[in-house]
């Protein structure tokens, strides 16, 4: 065997290693390219999928119209999911985009009016409490609905939401539940405590008092849930015990404040110093709606101020701690007043810049048609619009205070009806909540520099503003 001298061996050496690290180069030029192909492969299959997708949905979607609807957060998803299934079912040519916003009427406002006011495509149906229409239709953001909706239609729905839609003349919206105030008690307690509903509410306070005391001893439990919070559903409360003590917000001759007369005045005082941080926790001053209901059904609070709704909820095993266990009054009144509630309830209407307005009309009549009104009151407790429903013989086995309440319905106290109403909100908000939040305000004060600037607020609008103000 030949011997390689060390002189060799090294070239050798050197060699095999030129050979190795070319044949690396090339394994990593080949590799390379392999991932290179690979990578194109993939964007190519990306692509044809997509263009396969866009492909089916524009086949899909051929000859439908497209409109959205604004709406705000429901108390029952479920039932809506229903309806809206049961819509484009019956309507295949026409596809509804839903644009869920918040649940609190103040907030859901501030959405809306935004959109409106920028005259956003993206808006054909919208929902609008009570309250609003006057100032859409002022604004020129809801489409007069007069051709839809002539009045022999009018005339199957009851009168005092028909009035709510209706501004100089014109109607912009449909009603679709119409609410008012009620109190909501523990049926149960009440018998065990030997108490009828109350009727004024000293009597109520008195009642709460006494049940929390014995029931505390072996649960938590306060004597009243209701909505506090500076928002639109404290207006609404409020209003309800100034008109229970003879006072209103604006005079229905002048049309000017009364909010700092005694009457209401002294039934601002008495929620300061006898509901909050006394029978209702202190935490109502922050709850809308959904908390002060919540609090209600969990078995927590022994009277609980709400709308309709609050009866399904309050009576479902699946949703209530307390099912069964619930009764329904009117709500009370102080010595010597009456008995009122605040008219509520939801209204839907087209947008003026909406370019769907035939495929807009086909939805709204759909949701406010007695087949529609009926599913609502029947499956969320919402109380109809339409007076044919009101003899229903289903909808008065499953919600009998439906026939007791009707009056209530029919005779809720409206607020005051003008396109300046966010901003006299507003004031009376911010005045409520002031005053009720703090033990030491000065109510007198208070209630006359509200009452200047809701009268600066309204000599803005101009005319006269006591054909808005129902007596």
């Amino acid at each position: 065997m030949r011997v390689l001298s060390s002189a060799q061996s090294s070239e050798l050496k050197t060699f095999y290693e030129t050979i190795k690290n070319e044949e690396e180069k090339s394994m990593r030029k080949w590799k390379n390219k392999l991932l290179q192909f690979s990578l194109a492969l993939a964007v190519l299959l990306a692509m044809l999928s997509i263009f396969f997708i866009i492909g089916c949905t524009k086949k899909e979607d051929y000859g439908k119209t497209t409109i959205r609807f604004i709406t705000w957060k429901p108390n029952h998803p479920a039932v809506w999911e229903e309806i809206h299934a049961l819509f484009e079912a019956e309507h295949p040519d026409i596809h509804v985009i839903r644009e869920v916003g918040p649940h609190s009427s103040t907030a859901f406002h501030d959405l809306l009016t935004q959109k409106l006011k920028n005259r956003s495509p993206d808006v054909d149906v919208f929902f609008m409490d009570v309250i609003w229409p006057p100032e859409f239709a002022s604004a020129g953001w809801a489409f007069p609905l007069d051709e839809f909706f002539p009045p022999p239609e009018q005339e199957k729905f009851l009168s005092s939401p028909i009035l709510a839609n209706s501004y100089k003349g014109k109607i912009y919206g449909v009603p679709l539940f119409v609410g008012s105030g009620m109190l909501y008690y523990r049926q149960d307690l009440l018998k065990r405590h030997g108490f009828n509903p109350p009727e004024t509410w000293e009597e109520m306070v008195k009642q709460a008092k006494k049940i929390v005391s014995e029931e505390r001893k072996n649960r938590e439990i306060c004597g009243f849930s209701g909505q506090f919070k500076q928002y639109e559903g404290l207006v609404c409360d409020m209003m309800e015990y100034i008109l229970s003590n003879g006072g209103r917000i604006l005079n229905p001759q002048t049309g000017k404040s009364e909010i700092a007369e005694k009457p209401a005045m002294d039934a601002v005082k008495f929620v300061r110093d006898n509901i909050i941080g006394v029978i209702a926790p202190k935490g109502a001053l922050t709850y809308q709606e959904p908390e002060s209901l919540s609090l209600f059904i969990q078995g927590k609070a022994v009277f609980h101020r709400n709308w309709p709704y609050a009866w399904e909820i309050s009576n479902n095993p699946q949703r209530s701690k307390i099912a069964g266990k619930v009764g329904i009054a009117k709500l009370p009144h102080f010595p010597g007043g009456a008995s009122f509630a605040t008219l509520g309830g939801w209204q839907l209407g087209i947008s003026r810049y909406s370019k769907n307005k035939e495929a807009a009309w086909t939805f709204v009549r759909f949701l406010t048609s007695e087949k529609i009104q009926r599913h609502l009151a029947l499956k969320a407790g919402l109380t109809p619009t339409r007076k044919a429903l009101y003899e229903d013989e289903e909808i008065i086995r499953a919600y009998p205070q439906f026939s007791d309440m009707k009056n209530v319905f029919l005779t809720a106290w409206p607020r005051p009806r003008t396109p300046l109403y966010p901003a006299v909100s507003n004031a009376l908000q911010y005045y409520f909540h002031k005053v009720i939040s703090d033990p030491t305000s000065d109510i007198e004060k208070e209630a006359r520099a509200a009452s200047r600037e809701i009268d600066r607020i309204l000599s803005l609008g101009g005319g006269d503003q006591r054909a808005e103000v129902r007596e």
